[in-house]
């Protein structure tokens, strides 16, 4: 009797949030033929609680029509545990169901909680929030600030000018019954003009029974960097005001607790026996009432103190906010205190409740703040901003006018620094709530903006069913695994603490880590051309997923996310000229001439789609579906191979290894076979060459027809084809495709590497130079592949001789750090390289994948 499928879930941390219910969305892998397409599943609570409503849906698909992974919604309740299974067998309805409707005009979110119309034009793209029959939100617009800048007569003239948002597209992308997606698409338009630039999208997130909506915000930049600075950018609120101001109640979460007032506060001077009582039942939330007969003396102390209106928390940089607030318009603003790193969480409302907002890394990702206007009046205003007013405004131009390709290897004569296509985007949270929240539903809230709930199975489960290829488990099985272990984390642990103590924060850079470094001035080389922001250069995006994979540690997650969501959106053009590439490495995001595929090819990113089945990056991953076609009027290999009857030039990799990333990723997303197909063409093309694999790399190509044409055996260096994700790539593809002349030439390139002169020269008839073969550490993937294929005893030790002789496999960077002091005390490793760091680990995990038996003890 075969065994019942079982797959085991936890949450990805242990925290549990438990004032609130959540929704969560996650994704499971399958084996082929495990799961198919037609078969229902049941989420069980191992705590007890039975069968937990469930909404299900297939991701992407094996060739054979089975699932290959699948994505899952469930609201869970705060008594529901940490663990949890999910079996074969029929979901039961919810208690409540998300409810949608569309109209001509607009969309309704319906969770049986709370009642959501999303406007499907004009600039309100929220037009209410309804809790209850009380409307505790009653709009919403996206807000934009531009500030013009000209030079006359040596002195700089500003113009702001106001910009919201128009709504040019509605679409439901979800409709329940657990979930529901709204997908809306526009621009921002001139509040006093007819101009409209950066378009933007947005998408909000309901789940039955909850009275919270998520929003994932995208906005792409459009706008000349010489003139179009974004002084301010955000999202506003309208929410109504009821009931005397004494209680009405603002908060803000600081650092480790809240600001707490009202617009009319109880505090005078007299405030004494019951008046300081009901002073801290007002700052507690809480409703207090007045006699007006008892109490006429203090209600018009109350009358006559100040009314305060409007209230803001500036987050100005990674280590410092302040918190201002305002009687009126026209008066001075009052500091009230500062504090480190904001919470990022806010809320204001009246009796029948209010509205609270938050903004996911709201300190890394500065100048951010909240707003509060109006709060004495009818109507308030909450802003959320991902870029504050307060802050200088946005700077996208580039470093510099001219290149510097010798003095700082920025890789391309032409100046191409653009940040025309670019985009950046945020997440945050809503919660309409029936009164003002007391601390504990405030921490609930700020946790899951900070650490949002969701679901993953264990890293077994992972590994057996090869999700993403292959990769090994932790192994301490030896003194010399377990070694190798330790530095795998230890390499984690050092970027960890870099990022923090090198301040690897702010809203254009957070989730990059730096390139390499200068020990002279103690500094990553932040100021050296194409030494400075990684931008995916050696894939550390892969580096960070599969440590997540292999460890299931939940710190692993958020730093692979926080990566994924700044390389996909900030590295990469979205449209324009360079659509479906992205820039590679340089002081400036965008800065570097060479555009290339590899750096948004969707190998990188669809980790992140489909562990947590991210709508945005699936729309990220379709840009660059046919991303070879921009390669035409910018050919990768155009500095060497002039124009000819070829409409361009690509390497076998990184190239064609990105396109390839980016069609199986189509192919098993929507099972279109015209990708797979292009594939077949040029593995084809390959096998043609006389080398298969080790020819090239570089060849002639046609995007229309998907044709490679060789341009002779040995044509280019080797080591890029094969340290940006290829062999990750090649190996999942292989799964797929069962292929074994691909795997045969995946093992052949592998074998021949490194081997000699001599040796090459018996295979390849002295064609080939091994000086085109270079960095021998960036080839032991491949390398332990063709080692563990071919059964071939000599390479596998060749390749783990690399992987130990290397500084990471010999350095413990947390002892051997030295204490040097630059600014602030500091610890450094002198000879730390991005690059070669995610290139070794990543291939010591294959590694111990592919030939584990062939690892020297330990010495």
């Amino acid at each position: 009797m075969a065994t019942e499928l079982k797959v085991q879930l936890r949450r990805l941390t242990k925290e549990n949030h438990s004032f609130m219910p959540v929704g969560m969305t996650w994704g499971i892998p399958w084996e082929e033929g495990e799961l198919q397409r037609e078969e229902s599943l049941r989420l069980t609570d191992a705590g007890g609680e039975g069968n937990i409503p469930l909404q299900s849906w297939a991701t992407a698909y094996w060739p054979d029509g089975s699932v290959k992974w699948s994505a899952h919604a469930a609201a869970v309740s705060p008594n529901q545990t940490e663990a949890f299974t999910l079996t074969k067998g029929e979901s039961p309805a919810p208690d409540q169901s998300v409810v949608v409707r569309e109209t001509g005009d607009t969309i309704t979110l319906d969770t049986g909680v709370m009642v959501c119309t999303v406007g499907k034009t004009g600039s309100q793209w929220l037009r209410s929030i309804v809790r209850q029959g009380a409307e505790v939100c009653s709009g919403a617009t996206l807000v934009c600030l531009k500030e013009s800048r000209t030079e006359v007569s040596g002195a700089r003239m500003l113009k702001e000018e106001p910009f919201e948002s128009r709504i040019h597209q509605a679409v439901v992308e979800q409709s329940g019954p657990i979930r529901a997606v709204v997908k809306l698409t526009g621009r921002h338009r001139a509040v006093n003009g007819s101009r409209e630039w950066l378009p933007f999208s947005l998408r909000l997130y309901v789940y039955a029974g909850l009275e919270s909506i998520r929003i994932v915000h995208t906005f792409h930049y459009d706008g000349n960097p010489n003139e179009d600075y974004i002084k301010g950018l955000g999202l506003r609120f309208a929410v109504p005001m009821r009931g005397a101001q004494y209680n009405r109640h603002i908060r803000f979460a600081g650092d480790s607790g809240y600001f707490s007032e009202s617009p009319k506060t109880l505090h005078t001077r007299r405030t004494q026996g019951k008046y300081r009582e009901l002073f801290e039942q007002q700052t507690r939330g809480e409703s207090v009432v007045f006699d007006p007969s008892e109490d006429a003396y203090f209600l018009s102390l109350l009358d006559d103190s100040a009314t305060w209106d409007s209230f803001k928390l500036v987050q100005d940089s990674s280590d410092h906010y302040r918190i201002w607030k305002r009687t009126k318009a026209g008066c001075s603003w009052v500091k009230v205190t500062d504090g480190s790193r904001a919470g990022g969480l806010g809320y204001v409302g009246g009796e029948g409740g209010g509205l609270a907002a938050g903004l996911r890394h709201f300190w890394e990702k500065h100048p951010s703040g909240l707003d509060v206007q109006g709060t004495a009046g009818a109507e308030a205003a909450l802003t959320v901003w991902l870029w504050s007013p307060d802050g200088a405004p946005m700077d996208l131009r580039h470093y510099d006018t001219e290149t510097h390709v010798e003095s700082s290897y920025e890789g391309a004569e032409e100046l191409r620094a653009t940040p025309y296509g670019i985009a950046n985007t945020s997440e945050i949270m809503l919660w309409c709530l029936p009164a003002a929240p007391d601390s504990g539903l405030l921490d609930s809230m700020q946790a899951e903006i900070q650490d949002p709930s969701m679901l993953v199975c264990e890293p077994e489960h992972y590994h057996r069913t090869r999700a993403f290829g292959y990769w090994s488990l932790p192994n301490r099985s030896t003194a010399a695994a377990t070694a190798l272990e330790e530095r795998l984390d230890g390499i984690i642990a050092f970027y960890q603490k870099e990022v923090e103590q090198r301040k690897w924060y702010g809203f254009w850079d957070f989730g990059d880590y730096m390139h390499s470094y200068d020990p002279v001035r103690h500094v990553w080389n932040y100021d050296l051309g194409g030494c400075a922001w990684q931008n995916t250069e050696l894939a550390p995006n892969m580096w960070l997923w599969i440590m997540f994979l292999r460890s299931g540690r939940g710190d692993i997650f958020r730093m692979a996310e926080a990566m994924t969501r700044h390389t996909s959106e900030v590295d990469v053009y979205h449209f324009g000229e360079y659509a479906g590439l992205g820039s590679r490495h340089n002081v400036v995001h965008w800065g570097c001439g060479c555009k290339e595929a590899r750096i948004a090819m969707a190998g990188l990113h669809r980790y992140f789609y489909y562990l947590t089945a991210d709508e945005r990056i699936g729309d990220i991953m379709d840009e660059v579906k046919d991303s070879d076609f921009t390669t035409v009027n910018l050919d990768p290999m155009r500095a060497y191979f002039p124009k000819d009857e070829h409409p361009t030039h690509i390497r076998v990799g990184p190239d064609w290894a990105a396109f390839s990333s980016n069609w199986m990723t189509r192919w098993e997303r929507f099972e279109d076979t015209s990708y797979r197909d292009k594939i077949a063409v040029g593995i084809e093309c390959i096998k043609g060459a006389n080398y298969g694999l080790i020819s090239g790399p570089t060849y002639g190509y046609d995007p229309k027809t998907g044709v490679l044409t060789p341009l002779g055996d040995d044509n280019w260096g080797r080591h890029l084809a094969i340290c940006m994700g290829g062999p990750q790539i090649w190996f999942e593809l292989a799964g797929m495709l069962k292929d074994p002349k691909w795997e045969e030439m995946l093992a052949d390139f592998g074998v021949y590497y490194n081997k000699s002169q001599e040796e090459k020269d018996l295979i390849t008839h002295g064609n080939i130079s091994t000086k085109r073969f270079e960095h021998p550490v960036l080839s032991c993937a491949i390398v332990a592949f063709g080692a563990y294929y071919k059964q071939d005893a000599e390479t596998a030790r060749k390749c783990w001789s690399i992987l130990l002789g290397n500084p990471f496999a010999q350095v413990d960077l947390q002892n051997d750090a030295v204490k040097v002091l630059h600014i602030a005390e500091l610890d450094e490793i002198d000879w730390i390289n991005t690059n070669e760091a995610s290139q070794w680990s990543l291939n010591t995990i294959l590694a111990l994948e592919f030939i584990p038996d062939a690892l020297p003890e330990a010495q």
